[in-house]
């Protein structure tokens, strides 16, 4: 006897959007669209703990590479004006 596909209604925490996750075939479900690495996965969970739509999670890894580069050139700057004193 095959297991039920459990496939579930959720609200994004982050937009209210609704849709349906397909946890039961993750590959069909729409999170599986969007690719996110581990250091991307870690900054979606610093604040939200519950499955995200795929546009909020595009929006957020968006967010989190900008911060990175952000971050890195900030570092560079510095570098520089510490270089020329």
């Amino acid at each position: 006897m095959q297991e039920a596909v459990k496939h579930e209604p959720k609200s994004c925490p982050r937009c209210r959007t609704t849709f349906e996750c397909k946890v039961g075939s993750i590959l069909l479900c729409q999170c599986s669209a969007v690719n996110v690495n581990d250091e991307e996965l870690a900054y979606f969970r610093q604040e939200y703990t519950d499955c995200l739509c795929a546009a909020c999670m595009e929006e957020l890894k968006k967010e989190y590479h900008a911060g990175q580069f952000r971050r890195k050139l900030r570092k560079i700057v510095g570098m520089f004006y510490k270089a020329d004193n």
